[in-house]
């Protein structure tokens, strides 16, 4: 049966503003009933108790709670034009084909996206709107360019390399047009027959219990608040226009060193064409600015050229069977995992950060190049999918493409291969914040340690410990490991891995990456006994 009338569904996922919406503009077109959509799916809702924080199996309470935000603006702004947000539950893929059934919906139109997740999703929706005479209309604009027009330019694959990225992909075609940045009005909602509707739940209404005041993220979701932070942002044309990644302080954190757009645009709550045009109008403006890859407008390159290799790389989120990445005989230790995760490193640097993460859901990039890098190849050698894990879960910017693509990055697993340079869980933080406000901040156990102890205070005397109040091993862990030691250990084994993926083209077996796992278990434990036999003869 054909789908009949004027109908048009707009189904939310990402995307979650008005503004620059052009599925939600062809969705009013034409339309006698309008019915604006967003599904509560349980793939990423459902409140899972044996997760290690609050949150889903996949996501934390913070992102879950700015994306509720999110949604209660969406709905404002809608109510303000005529309409509402109609939320319900249940898997996506079912709950739309069932609209589209009963609301006799001639017109559907979402977002274009490229995560697997939702590329699946969409397929099924689509498998049953042709078959029924639904039109469908997706387009793409959470990105600045469509992932397949690149990998198209490039013979069908994607650019690995960043500046491959940018010759190919030009100005966008759209650059020098007005964008649509508001709408006036919409059609009505039809009858909305057997369903069950209800508002924008709140956590509790999900079953989650209330995060603790300190454990919540100080960025409030939604378009309203996106325009704003843009608007304050774009408002100092002068650091608009000498943004330079990545320099930066990472330990700023009353006033952080960037926009904190990266959530807003994660969400769609601004659109990143939009932020692109804001930021092109003050570089005309003004005489001289920085330029790509380490202005403000090569972050938004930096993530389409991540969204474009996901896109068109095969098992972009793991190891193996990743044609671009590195095979690693990585480690699986759950107990060094779940110390880097949990801030019980006995490093106050990495620590703090950590705490942050799972406090704000947010920290400074620099910050997340110290604890990726700490976590895989600079002292711990754990698997860099087992980072990634956490900071999806806990990220409340997380990025399917953007994640996966930075941890590949810092763990020297793709894209950048200089592992010898290791950040240092010592000295790094301390070239900006000598003084250790941001440790003293996030980790209050260390609060009154004096500022030449605070980055290493297993060093500091027991008598500096005890008028601390702060006793190392009892009060704060000791070190997991030794950073020299450790990050000498990494970089042989990096070493040795590099050397057996070139030697066998990339072709390394499972086999193969445990012998060089117990190859290199021996050579540390015959390191670890003649520096044990060192130490005796001191002593002796």
């Amino acid at each position: 049966m054909a789908a009949c009338g004027s109908n048009s569904l707009m189904w939310f996922r990402k995307g979650l503003r008005l503004h620059d919406n052009p599925a939600l503009e062809y969705a009013a077109k034409g339309s006698k009933f309008l019915y604006p959509v967003f599904v509560i799916d349980p793939h990423y809702m459902e409140p899972d108790p044996t997760a290690f924080s609050t949150g889903s199996s996949k996501v934390g309470l913070n992102r879950i709670q700015f994306l509720l935000e999110s949604l209660v603006d969406l709905d404002l702004s809608l109510k303000k034009l005529g309409s509402r947000l109609l939320v319900l539950k249940g898997d996506p893929g079912d709950v739309l084909i069932r609209c589209l059934k009963e609301w006799s919906i001639g017109k559907l139109c979402f977002e274009y996206d490229t995560e697997l997740y939702y590329q699946a999703l969409d397929e099924k929706v689509k498998t049953y709107a042709s078959v029924t005479g639904v039109e469908i209309f997706s387009p793409v604009s959470h990105t600045l360019y469509n992932p397949a027009d690149i990998m198209q330019k490039n013979g069908g694959s994607p650019p690995l390399s960043y500046q491959s990225f940018l010759k190919l992909a030009g100005q966008p075609s759209w650059a020098s047009t007005p964008l649509s940045t508001a709408i006036s009005s919409l059609p009505p909602i039809g009858n909305t027959g057997s369903f069950t509707l209800s508002g924008v739940p709140t956590v509790r209404e999900l079953d989650y219990g209330d995060l603790a005041e300190d454990e919540r993220t100080p960025f409030k979701g939604g378009e309203s608040e996106a325009l704003k932070r843009l608007r304050e942002s774009i408002a100092n044309k002068e650091w608009i226009a000498n943004f330079e990644k990545p320099k930066g302080d990472p330990s700023a954190f009353l006033k952080p060193a960037t926009t904190v757009l990266s959530p807003y645009l994660k969400f769609g709550c601004l659109s990143s064409r939009y932020f692109y045009q804001c930021i092109q109008d003050i570089q005309k403006s003004v005489k001289k600015h920085t330029s790509p890859p380490v202005s403000l407008l090569g972050q938004l390159l930096w993530r389409d050229f991540f969204y474009t290799v996901a896109f068109g790389t095969p098992n972009f989120d793991q190891m193996k069977g990743n044609r671009i990445c590195k095979q690693i005989p990585w480690k699986n230790d759950d107990e060094l995992l779940a110390a880097w995760r949990d801030s019980r490193t006995g490093f106050p640097w990495i620590d703090a950060i950590m705490t942050q993460l799972r406090k704000w859901g947010w920290m400074h990039h620099l910050a997340r190049h110290s604890v990726a890098c700490f976590l895989t190849r600079g002292d711990l050698f754990v698997h860099w999918e087992k980072g990634r894990d956490v900071f999806e879960r806990l990220l409340i910017d997380s990025d399917w493409a953007i994640n996966n693509g930075n941890w590949l990055w810092l763990s020297c697993s793709s894209f950048f291969y200089q592992y010898n340079r290791i950040y240092s869980p010592i000295s790094f933080g301390k070239k900006y914040d000598p003084a250790g406000n941001y440790i003293r901040h996030f980790l209050p156990v260390l609060k009154d340690m004096p500022k030449e102890y605070i980055y290493e205070p297993w060093t500091a005397p027991i008598s500096v410990q005890r008028k601390a109040k702060c006793i190392i091993g009892l009060d704060y862990p000791k070190p997991v490991v030794s950073h020299d030691s450790a990050s000498k250990e990494c970089r042989m084994r990096l070493g040795e891995a590099y050397a057996l993926n070139k030697k066998l083209n990339g072709l390394v077996s499972e086999e193969d990456l445990n012998h060089l796992r117990r190859k290199a278990d021996n050579e540390s434990t015959i390191l670890d006994s003649v520096s044990r036999n060192k130490k005796q003869k001191l002593f002796d």
